[in-house]
């Protein structure tokens, strides 16, 4: 059996078995462009296999999948061991470039959704990306939970917090300019930063911190109608399209900033908005978050 490692699209490495031995794939999240494949031969048939990365992750699967979740040289090594004990080693080195978008992974106990910052928003995505070098996220819990609509989080008061503790008014002492976007709506998996009501902030300035992600539910068209003839706006037939075939949270639209969309993960998604929480929407269990920015 001859493994071979081919090089696919630069985030995600992916492998499957072919009829002419191992293979794996890295991907650059977006493009979906075939690298120049990278092969490991191995003429001796394999019963176990142990894959290290390079980035301290390893796998003893014939054939792995596996994330990079930065970008940069990355040394790949296969160790082949046969029936007999005997050990072959082949490595190869692969660069994985940066994403061409501004993508963070935002992990749970329930998976990982990985999720696109929009570069239309700079003030939203600068303010974003530098929370989560400095690791503010992490530990935060998704404190306000409600099916059909959505998961919001990113109160830091959430950290550590007593069961039953009322929880959504922290932040990092600063509010963001609003940046609505018309080509930029609650679909579902939009991220958008919560904010307070309209009596107290009639600019609609958005939380420093606090974001939260749509599940939302099936969008018709006298739906679309009746928003468009109340916050006076149109919108264009794609955007329609999509509503009607994702379902979202259109009321929203030009209310609340929207930001980032995930882009894989909107089964963890509806995990997270399908757990019981009380009176107040809090999670009966808590649901913790960590964010990391993929580069």
């Amino acid at each position: 059996m001859k493994p071979s490692f081919s090089a696919r699209l630069c985030l995600l490495a992916l492998a499957g078995l072919l009829s002419s031995g191992l293979w794996a794939q890295v991907t650059v999240s977006g493009a979906l462009r075939v690298l120049e494949p990278l092969k490991f031969e191995y003429n001796k048939e394999a019963k176990a296999y142990l894959w290290d990365f390079g980035d301290g992750q390893s796998s003893t699967e014939a054939t792995p999948s596996h994330v990079f979740k930065k970008s940069g040289p990355h040394t790949i090594v296969l160790r082949a061991t046969n029936a007999k004990g005997k050990e072959k080693v082949v490595e190869k080195n692969i660069q994985i470039d940066p994403p061409a978008a501004c993508l963070v992974e935002l992990e749970t106990e329930f998976g990982a959704m990985l999720i696109q910052l929009y570069d239309a928003t700079p003030k939203h995505q600068d303010n974003f990306v530098k929370l989560v070098e400095e690791n503010y996220f992490d530990s935060l819990l998704f404190h306000r939970v409600i099916q059909n609509f959505m998961i919001q989080g990113g109160d830091p008061n959430s950290r550590k917090a007593a069961a039953g503790q009322m929880l959504g008014s922290g932040g990092p002492g600063y509010t963001i300019e609003a940046e609505f976007v018309d080509s930029l709506i609650h679909l579902k998996g939009a991220l958008a930063a919560a904010r307070t009501g309209d009596n107290v902030n009639p600019q609609k300035r958005s939380s420093g911190s606090q974001f939260y992600i749509v599940q939302g539910q099936p969008v018709n068209e006298d739906m679309l109608n009746r928003i468009e003839a109340q916050k006076g706006f149109r919108y264009s037939k794609a955007q329609r399209d999509l509503y009607l075939e994702k379902g979202g949270t259109p009321f929203l639209d030009r209310d609340y900033t929207v930001f980032g969309q995930v882009i894989e993960g909107l089964d963890v998604l509806d995990k997270i908005a399908a757990v019981p929480t009380d009176p107040s929407n809090r999670p009966l269990n808590d649901v913790w978050m960590k964010v990391s920015l993929i580069r």
